[in-house]
């Protein structure tokens, strides 16, 4: 019986090791996940993934399990002290979208000494995260930059200028989405890019009207914009320019007055990513993990990836839709993120009826 005790100890990790790659088991559903989300300008993480999260903890544990929640409204400070007080609080497993990337590491690190599991969410921490999830980063810039050519149209070449805003430098993500927007934008002049500080929309629109008086608000083709939130501030930086058509503009959440932009031609297009699908399967691994259902654990997250301290993380990446004029009835609708009526509200009913959408 020693002996046997001796094996199984060392083929598992006990809750408050030293060991980074500890992780705390529970038996039964009274499982407690902890959800730290990063701010609030983004529509998404109130409407979407705070309560797909709760709500599929407690379809998986029959009821039983428990969600903590804090957003740390793009402090990263307030992040790392959110972190702190819920491994104090007895959570299981946290699942982060970091503020800051690298900031919240000595935060992951401390989780993962008191035996917590912890599991990137959306954007890539750096410490030894147990698990990632997110969608395909590079691939929602490409989606984004090929969208953006396609509006551009045949004739567009060296002499194209668009200006390029990109997101937060301190998010991850946002490096994925630029390399992949620049692998489809070569062939096109970027005449002003921008690094935009906590992807502020406020930020967006300043940066916007700088770009504008430096080229020329007549020699701005098109605009890439890496999400929703941003875009919206481009386009009242075009506005107060005195533009009246709009050149295009890329966005990506689908949030819902993005959606009414594209229907109106405001805005060119978003990336439709179904949070729904992340916020499912991130739980569902927050679950198993706090289980220690490690097989099942690993068959929901069959990819790898690397941070700056950690490599062969596993991962699940979530496919990605370009949503155009065409193809709000084929995925916000039909996914049912948003309905009709949600859509076509007073102001776009005659804007829903020109495509269909009623």
């Amino acid at each position: 019986m020693c002996a046997l005790a001796l094996v199984l100890t060392s083929c598992s990790h006990l809750t408050g090791s030293d060991d980074p790659d500890a992780h705390r088991s529970v038996s039964g559903d009274d499982v407690k996940v902890g959800l730290l989300l990063p701010e609030k300008e983004t529509a998404r993480y109130e409407k979407f993934d705070h309560p797909g999260v709760e709500r599929e903890v407690k379809a998986l544990t029959h009821g039983q399990g428990t969600v903590l929640y804090a957003n740390a409204e793009s402090s990263a400070s307030r992040q790392r002290a959110q972190m702190d007080d819920m491994v104090a609080k007895g959570v299981d497993t946290i699942l982060v979208d970091a503020v800051d990337a690298k900031s919240i590491a000595p935060a992951v690190r401390r989780a993962k000494t008191a035996g917590v599991n912890v599991i990137a969410y959306d954007r890539l921490a750096e410490g030894p995260v147990d698990g990632y999830i997110t969608f395909d980063g590079q691939l929602v810039g490409q989606v984004q930059g090929q969208a953006l050519v396609d509006a551009l149209g045949e004739g567009a070449g060296k002499n194209t200028k668009i200006v390029m805003m990109n997101g937060s430098p301190t998010d991850p993500n946002a490096a994925l989405f630029k390399e992949g927007a620049l692998s489809e934008l070569q062939d096109v002049t970027i005449a002003k890019s921008y690094d935009t500080v906590d992807w502020k929309p406020e930020n967006a629109r300043a940066n916007m009207a700088a770009a504008i008086k430096s080229i020329g608000v007549k020699n701005i083709a098109g605009v890439y914009s890496a999400n929703d939130g941003m875009a919206g501030g481009i386009i009242q930086a075009l506005k107060a320019a005195g533009v009246t058509k709009m050149p295009p503009v890329t966005g990506q959440d689908a949030e819902l007055a993005a959606v009414q932009r594209v229907l109106t031609g405001e805005q060119y297009m978003t990336v439709y990513k179904p949070y729904r699908e992340e916020a499912a399967v991130a739980a569902d691994m927050a679950v198993k993990i706090s289980k220690g259902r490690m097989i099942e654990y690993d068959a929901l997250a069959m990819a790898h990836s690397n941070n700056a301290t950690t490599k062969g993380i596993p991962s699940h990446l979530v496919p990605v839709r370009p949503l155009t004029q065409k193809a709000i009835d084929s995925t916000v609708v039909k996914d049912k993120i948003y309905t009709v009526k949600d859509i076509c509200t007073a102001a776009y009913q005659a804007a829903c009826r020109s495509i269909g959408l009623e």
